[in-house]
């Protein structure tokens, strides 16, 4: 899969079509994956800078950043400095605040009392101040899984993948229906079987599709995808929720393919535990995308790499989280030796009751949290929501006073999503050109005409469509703002009555 950042897309016609790359593009793949190996034992920000410089030539900017980033997984970057950047800049700050910098010799003299506290020569400590910043940091291998012809293959479906991100259904017929139905089973998903002239069409939701349609699923339809399009003779077509409007997204195997190798290994797990946890946390769909196995932390002169990372997707803001839980003497000095030596990190670490450690995490400045059996969400939750209050502050702060969206309707998510923020940041901010209508905002002559249009006595089915001409589904919410009710008659509708 790529990010959404990354997607390319055309709406002609109404619809959803994904750009893909074509064979013309294949000396496009064959420069990128050239530019990663003749710039080994170089730094991150000269390779960045050659790929940009392929951008201008290249049919579109976005082609080139799809490339890269799929030949980015098999590359490797390596902080390279004679002293470990977390301790440089600790001990170079001390130094400068003995000293009181204020000028250019203030800090040369800074330096220079914290390299001879180091044992370093002054450049080199300069030189390892930053050297685990991202541009900084040095590629030493590079070991691609395809050539330029597999590289065009994988970025097809990773585009595809991309594209059902947003998807609310999935309609698939396959020439192997068995195995597209356990690949449905496993990813957790809904299904109906249903006949249409065409064939059987299995048709995919998620479980809560019966009382609202959601896009959170998008990411299990995209694996689902690459189960699809292994099979010889396939066609899925998928309703995309594109920013509030509908469209139709078709794909076959003529489009997508699976390239003859593992591209892109599914996470596996250490544990049950660690699976489970991953499972329930992953559905409730936070502001904190959860990543397996993220990148190594520094501990001492070793690596650790924590089982998961918590990262929040409205700020660069990282929280590793450790699952401990497997009992020798010997596994527990050793996880307890690393967090002792993991600098400048946050961590929640779930240890298990009957280790009897917990206290020793803390004294380590990292939070713990005890379990029995099954890490309790909840409790990790809480936890993120401690760094989540802060984050949401520093949002707050750097919006404006009030915002005046152009839109007659948008929802809270969308205005949010637009300024770069969760929608929690917009509470404390006017909106004085709208009214606030469940999680929606909408303008008050548009409230004003669905006062007049939506009156006792309507169907159900009725008001729901002319709430879908102005871009609205919470009918819940835009009936209790017009002082109505819906009163229902069993599962198969209801009828508007006056409160």
């Amino acid at each position: 899969m790529l990010t959404k950042d990354l997607l390319r897309v055309s709406r002609a016609g109404g619809g959803y079509h994904p750009q893909f790359a074509e064979r013309g593009h294949r000396p496009l793949a064959a420069r990128v994956l050239g530019t990663f190996a003749d710039h080994v034992g170089e730094s991150r920000a000269m390779v960045d800078a050659a790929l940009a410089d392929m951008e201008p030539d290249a049919d579109h900017f976005k082609l080139v950043r799809g490339f890269a980033s799929l030949c980015e997984r098999d590359a490797t970057f390596e902080t390279r400095a004679a002293v470990p950047p977390e301790r440089a800049r600790r001990i170079a700050f001390e130094a400068a605040e003995d000293i009181g910098v204020v000028s250019e010799a203030d800090r040369d003299r800074a330096l220079a009392r914290a390299a001879d506290r180091l044992g370093v020569a002054p450049d080199a400590l300069a030189d390892s101040l930053y050297a685990d910043r991202d541009p900084r940091q040095i590629l030493t291998d590079f070991d691609p899984r395809w050539d330029p012809d597999g590289l065009l293959a994988q970025y097809n479906l990773s585009l595809a993948q991309t594209a059902l991100f947003d998807a609310v259904e999935v309609r698939v017929r396959s020439s192997d229906p068995k195995a597209l139905i356990s690949a449905v089973k496993r990813l957790g998903l809904m299904y109906e079987i249903r006949r249409t002239d065409a064939g059987r069409e299995v048709v995919v939701t998620g479980p809560d599709h019966l009382f609202r349609r959601t896009r959170r699923y998008g990411t299990a339809f995209a694996r689902l995808l690459r189960s699809v399009a292994k099979t010889a003779d396939w066609r899925l077509e998928a309703t995309i929720d594109d920013r509030g409007t509908e469209r139709e997204l078709v794909l076959t195997d003529d489009d997508v393919g699976v390239p003859g190798v593992d591209p892109v290994a599914e996470p596996t797990y250490d544990s049950g535990v660690e699976a489970d946890f991953a499972a329930r946390f992953t559905a409730l769909d936070l502001d904190w995308d959860l990543r397996r196995e993220p990148e190594p932390l520094a501990a001492g002169t070793r690596v650790m790499i924590p089982d998961f990372a918590f990262e929040y997707r409205y700020a660069d803001f990282t929280v590793f989280f450790e699952i401990m839980g497997f009992w020798t003497p010997s596994y527990v000095e050793k996880k307890l030796d690393q967090l002792a030596t993991v600098e400048d990190v946050e961590m929640l670490v779930a240890v298990d009751e009957s280790l009897g450690v917990g206290e020793d995490i803390e004294a380590r400045d990292h939070r713990a949290i005890p379990y029995s059996g099954s890490v309790r969400v909840k409790d990790v939750v809480d936890a993120l929501r401690r760094y989540e209050g802060e984050l949401v502050a520093d949002a707050r702060d750097a919006l404006p006073d009030e915002l005046r969206p152009d839109a007659d309707v948008i929802t809270l998510a969308a205005l949010a999503d637009a300024h770069g923020v969760s929608v929690d940041a917009l509470d404390s901010v006017a909106l004085p050109d709208h009214e606030r209508v469940g999680q929606t905002l909408v303008r008050p002559a548009v409230v004003a005409e669905l006062r007049d249009r939506l009156e006792p006595g309507q169907s159900l089915a009725e008001a729901e469509t002319i709430l879908d001409e102005y871009g609205l589904d919470d009918t819940s919410a835009v009936c209790s703002a017009l002082d109505l009710r819906v009163e229902w008659e069993g599962l198969s509708g209801g009828t508007l009555r006056r409160k």
